[in-house]
């Protein structure tokens, strides 16, 4: 149904109004409507945050300027976590005037929230971190991380060299694939050894597809631009909906990992099905793809899972 702009407006302003009827009859603030009313996940998480972001209150908007800081310094760690939590819920009680033996559900459900929330943001700093540092062929520990994709992907044949045609095999351009990186930094390769790793039975059927006579792509070329547009989807909070329905805890690296591995099974079937006459179409499918995805995510009940089917295409 289309709403006007007026009427938008006339909801916002008379959005306080709202709040004071609705805690005065419930004897509820929003918070607690919300952890009470929306299913766990997205449904809930998504609206604690809008709640907490139209918050006028000066003590929530301290306490989100302060989680937001330590979100981005990477401050959540598995040490300090709990303690940071649990502070954040007990400024809410007491702003709040929730009394905590009267409702014990909420602590619990509302510390959920604020995991997901700002678990997900650090989770996007992290990401640029790695997708800013550049591949090294003087780190071992970046050569090995290369090594061990090849060995995942092809298992039966050695490399002849570091430097060799045979990276084209997986689907990287020339001989050294240090240079297909750029991009996306080790991020790129993370994501792809995660694939080849916890998804074996997927990444040799994509590859397998990737050979395709004639619909065939370059694997290791299209994962990285699979890598972009999941980093894409990630910082502009078109991921929440997953991350946060699949995310039993703090959300950490691996959800990204796991996001990716979707977009990259699905994009296969996807390409394969679109019949591409050549890899010039690669811009219109993807871009196709990616609102396809698009429209999944705003489901806020949605969450990917690859489901292997073995075809003969």
């Amino acid at each position: 149904m289309f709403v006007s702009n007026h009427k938008l407006s006339k909801i916002s302003k008379n959005r306080p109004v709202i709040k004071w009827l609705l805690r005065h009859t419930t004897q509820m603030c929003e918070l607690q409507r919300i952890c009470y009313g929306e299913l766990p996940g997205a449904p809930r998480t998504l609206a604690v945050e809008k709640s907490l972001k139209l918050s006028k209150n000066a003590n929530i908007k301290t306490l989100l300027i302060y989680l937001n800081d330590l979100a981005d310094q990477c401050a959540f760690t598995n040490q300090a976590k709990r303690k940071i939590v649990k502070e954040a819920i007990e400024n809410v009680l007491v702003t709040k005037k929730i009394n905590p033996a009267a409702h014990p559900d909420f602590s619990k459900s509302f510390g959920k929230c604020i995991e997901l929330i700002w678990g997900y943001r650090q989770l996007c700093v992290e990401c640029e971190e790695l997708r800013r540092t550049p591949y090294d062929a003087d780190n071992p520990d970046h050569e090995l991380l290369l090594l061990k994709l090849w060995n995942l992907l092809m298992p039966y044949e050695p490399l002849d060299a570091r430097v060799t045609k045979q990276w084209q095999h997986i689907g990287f351009q020339g001989d050294d694939p240090k240079t297909d990186f750029r991009g996306m930094g080790i991020l790129g390769l993370e994501n792809l050894v995660y694939f080849a790793q916890e998804y074996p039975s997927a990444a040799t059927h994509v590859l397998s597809h990737s050979t395709h006579p004639r619909y065939g792509y370059a694997f290791a070329i299209v994962g990285i631009n699979l890598t972009s547009m999941a980093l894409k989807l990630l910082r502009d909070g078109s991921a929440k909906t997953h991350i946060y329905n699949s995310s039993k805890g703090f959300p950490t690296i691996r959800a990204f990992h796991q996001f990716y591995s979707y977009l990259f099974y699905e994009f296969d079937g996807f390409w394969i099905d679109s019949k591409p006459s050549n890899m010039m179409e690669f811009s219109c499918i993807q871009e196709k793809f990616e609102n396809s995805i698009r429209m999944a995510l705003a489901d806020t009940s949605m969450i990917f899972r690859i489901n292997i089917s073995v075809d003969n295409v």
